[in-house]
């Protein structure tokens, strides 16, 4: 049932934003820092850990987890070192996946030829 969880949870919030992207006149980039921004304020009030508990992948994986992942740094970073945790919490939290991110595209700029769209 994980499985399914995930599915569904990660279909809806994909759904959720390509009808963002169709219906509305926002750009592809602040539906991103829209999404972010969700994840930290759902995290923020306690909504976010319940509905990942849920979903398991389905709502760790997409962008609204990035932002709960980035707000639980930041809290976890202001409880033990004060307020220079507002700086450093998200980005110890979140640096493992950045850092992933930006080797395996640097990984795949090696191993595949991009061609340009004309």
């Amino acid at each position: 049932m994980e499985y399914v969880h995930a599915f569904w949870v990660g279909g809806l919030i994909c759904a959720l934003v390509q009808i963002l992207l169709d219906r509305t006149k926002l750009m592809p980039g602040r539906i991103m820092v829209l999404l972010v921004i969700s994840g930290a304020v759902l995290g923020a009030l306690g909504l976010y850990q319940p509905f990942q508990e849920l979903a398991g992948a389905g709502a760790s994986v997409p962008l609204t987890g990035f932002g709960n992942l980035l707000w639980n740094g930041v809290k976890e970073a202001v409880e033990q070192e004060g307020l220079i945790g507002i700086f450093t919490g998200g980005l110890k939290a979140s640096a493992a996946g950045i850092t992933a991110a930006l080797v395996f595209g640097y990984l795949a700029s090696f191993l595949f030829d991009p061609k340009m769209k004309k």
